[in-house]
């Protein structure tokens, strides 16, 4: 998805409204309980709707077609998967003053994996190198280009626009030799292949240690491998990492573009959010230090 939130199309959200959308399209799910979700996501709102549903709206333009995408692609992928990701229940049109279509989904169990405390960060390696390998492996024809699917130098001026812009704040010299290190490296030349292409902390959730759903899919699509590898540094820590990689089965080349497109999404991410989403913020200083750490 885009590097940040477009705010001034952001469409206005509250419980009223999402009950005269569900009211309106399905009557039967009107009446149920209905709580906001807490997220520090910047395209979707989330309400968990009865014990076992959530309605996830658009935010924004950017996320207003992320719902026939995933309707398109997800039940075929999910029986390709090792864990639980997102099933449509239902999707919702436009409608009460709201602009865009929008979804209901089955509710998944699980939490939000905590950066820097993580309760089995080994398994949760191996759980993610194994999705990562699935990913890899799946034999669809004809899927959509992955957003973060195309060579790294397709991110070259922008990244170098937030390291000048981090000049003061982060080690301007030491990221830009990163950064270039990782353009170095040799493209992807073999055939696309499927990823998900947005494997952040909010987009995961565990149980007792373990990989038990991963969400939100409006990024997936063929490409490059390599993007499927930034929860290496945006989540785990350098002792898990051989675990994961060694699942996921990464060459040295991709291994090392993958490094570059966690860092190249942290630079991005840090000025754009360090005063509108200090989640996010937070994890993009951790990514960098992580980075520039291991090099």
């Amino acid at each position: 998805m885009p590097a940040g939130p477009m705010h001034a199309h952001e469409a206005p959200l509250d419980d009223a409204l999402v009950r005269r959308l569900l009211a309106a399209r399905f009557p039967r799910w009107a009446e149920l309980p209905l709580k906001r979700v807490e997220s520090a996501g910047t395209v979707n709102a989330l309400y968990r709707l009865g014990d076992d549903m959530v309605v996830r709206l658009p935010r924004i333009a950017a996320g207003a077609d992320d719902v026939v995408k995933e309707g398109m692609w997800l039940p075929r992928l999910a029986p390709l998967l090792p864990v639980p990701v997102p099933e449509l229940l239902a999707v919702g049109p436009p409608g009460e003053d709201y602009p865009w279509s929008w979804g209901v989904l089955r509710w998944l169990e699980g939490e939000l994996p905590a950066v820097g405390a993580l309760d089995d960060a080994e398994e949760l390696a191996l759980g993610l190198g194994r999705f990562v390998a699935a990913m890899r492996d799946v034999d669809l024809p004809g899927g959509p280009p992955a957003y973060r699917g195309g060579p790294l130098a397709t991110v070259d001026a922008e990244t170098r626009t937030a390291i000048a812009a981090l000049h003061g704040t982060v080690d301007t010299t030491a990221a830009t030799a990163a950064w270039e290190a990782a353009l170095a490296q040799p493209p992807w030349t073999g055939p696309p292949v499927w990823v998900h292409s947005d494997l952040m902390p909010m987009n995961l959730l565990v149980h007792q240690g373990r990989l038990s759903a991963v969400l939100d899919f409006a990024t997936v699509g063929t490409g490059d491998p390599a993007c499927d590898l930034i929860a290496a540094w945006n989540l785990l820590p350098a002792s898990a990492r051989p675990a994961f990689r060694d699942a996921a089965g990464a060459d040295d080349a991709t291994w090392a573009r993958g490094r570059g497109w966690a860092l190249s999404m942290a630079l991005v991410q840090l000025p754009y959010y360090r005063t509108t989403n200090p989640v996010i913020a937070a994890n993009a200083e951790h990514v960098i230090r992580e980075v520039l750490a291991e090099l």
